[in-house]
């Protein structure tokens, strides 16, 4: 690419090894995976700049406990994503496009709240098995990793929709998820009463990605929103393509469907930030799945086949 191409960008990746949201040791690699699959050397061949300011120092899981058993560890999580939140304003602030690479997906209350900070109407695609959209009184497990879309939309634990002093961080008809396919029981009622959009794998595999994408970038912009936050969980791609994840659930994305998805959202132009989650090295086949996602970020910044 040119220098002069209007699509090239200022990327600041900020790595947040947090895996107190869930209960498998190993997501906490996931940041430097990423980074052994060469995401700062890949993104700066497409030719944008890169700044990688390194990792927010998170609790440790060894030397904490988890407290409340349909909250575990939320005080060190808090503590954790308001770190991140100053970190992702700041990058905002200063015309960069985050790129926060997780750690598990409770890492996205930080981000929101990073961007709310500076512009309040975002929309959010969360591209994820899970709807991630419990709060306390409906989590099966107590893992903050399945909360944090509630708590970014304002519902949930105060210490949760609260972080960064800005509630909600998005607006439910501003949500949509993509490639949903392993929903809790009362969680399932939750998103039903919803008004953001669900995407299914069935909704997928029927309609089909270019549709489903351009669909959900009409529904994350109502009512005259102009940005989009990409949250990613590797566990939305098929186990087949990417196992090292901490909650697979057969029947995902394909290779193909994901990166379709990917070149979408950049010939859209519209997303304005993005983080790539639960890449689990402890779990992974030759570091395979953060090569996939480091392939997926290129390809959501401007990688292309011609």
């Amino acid at each position: 690419m040119p220098e002069s191409d209007p699509e090239l960008k200022t990327v600041q990746i900020i790595g947040c090894p947090e895996d107190l949201g869930q209960a498998k040791r190993g997501v906490d690699m996931g940041p430097s995976a990423m980074r052994v699959a060469g995401v700062v050397e890949k993104l700066r061949a497409l030719g944008h700049t890169v700044i990688d300011s390194g990792d927010i120092v998170t609790s440790d899981m060894a030397s904490e406990q988890p407290g409340n058993p349909n909250l575990r560890w939320v005080d060190q999580v808090v503590k954790d994503m308001e770190v991140l939140a100053d970190v992702v304003e700041a990058a905002v602030r200063a015309g960069r496009f985050p790129l926060v690479l997780g750690g598990d997906n409770s890492v996205s209350i930080g981000t929101m709240a990073g961007l709310a900070r500076v512009e309040p109407r975002q929309g959010l695609i969360w591209v994820d098995a899970h709807p991630d959209f419990n709060v306390p009184e409906t989590t099966p497990s107590g893992n903050i990793h399945g909360m944090p879309v509630a708590a970014i939309v304002g519902d949930g634990d105060p210490r949760l929709t609260e972080v960064g002093g800005v509630t909600p961080k998005v607006l439910e008809e501003n949500l949509v998820w993509i490639a949903l396919r392993d929903v809790d029981p009362r969680e399932r009622d939750r998103v039903r009463a919803s008004p953001a959009t669900a995407y299914t794998m069935r909704d997928v595999d029927e309609m089909g990605m270019r549709q489903v994408t351009g669909e959900a970038i009409n529904l994350a912009t109502r009512g005259g929103v102009d940005q989009i936050h990409l949250c990613f969980d590797m566990d939305s791609i098929d186990p087949r393509h990417a196992p090292g994840t901490g909650a697979p659930v057969p029947g995902g994305l394909s290779y193909r469907e994901a990166h379709l998805m990917m070149e979408a959202f950049n010939d859209a132009g519209i997303i304005t930030s993005a983080e790539f989650v639960e890449v689990n090295p402890a779990l992974d086949v030759r570091n395979g799945t953060a090569e996939l996602a480091v392939e997926l970020i290129c390809s959501l910044l401007g990688k292309r086949i011609l």
